[in-house]
């Protein structure tokens, strides 16, 4: 996924692990390192790297620990994949990253970061209404009740 940043520059998201469709990759760790050297005279506004496929060593090819690619990456540095609030904390604590993204907690939370800023009890999400095209499960989570 490329996303615009700015007018002039873009960001870059990598998932090295994913598994999806059986993709592999014999040596992810070469693959990988060789494209955010190349990646790193663009400039670019942000690299994403996803750790999904993580949870599931070896389905995605040979295993590395995605974070060593933060320290080749000479730009904004953004990981995401099964955080939570502690977790990202300890991330951004340790400049593992610049940030963290989070997908299925905003899915099941929309007002996510006032949850977080809060300590609120997050909504549990349902991983049987993902991608399957309707509004149930994307649009129907409920927010906090305003105090």
């Amino acid at each position: 996924m490329v996303k615009v940043w700015g007018s002039e520059r873009v960001g870059l998201r990598l998932s090295p692990l994913n598994p999806f469709n059986d993709i592999k990759d014999s040596d992810p760790q070469a693959t990988f390192y060789y494209a955010v050297n190349a990646l790193n005279l663009f400039n670019l506004a942000y690299l994403h790297v996803t750790e999904m496929g993580a949870e599931a060593p070896g389905l995605g090819g040979p295993i590395f620990n995605v974070k060593e690619l933060r320290d080749i990456c000479q730009g904004i540095y953004i990981t995401n994949g099964g955080y939570d609030k502690t977790k990202a904390n300890t991330v951004l604590e340790k400049n593992e990253a610049d940030a963290v993204a989070f997908g299925v907690p905003y899915l099941a939370n929309p007002d996510l970061a006032s949850r977080f800023h809060k300590d609120a009890k997050l909504n549990i999400p349902n991983e049987k209404t993902f991608y399957v095209g309707e509004e149930k499960g994307y649009t129907d989570y409920p927010t906090m009740s305003p105090r």
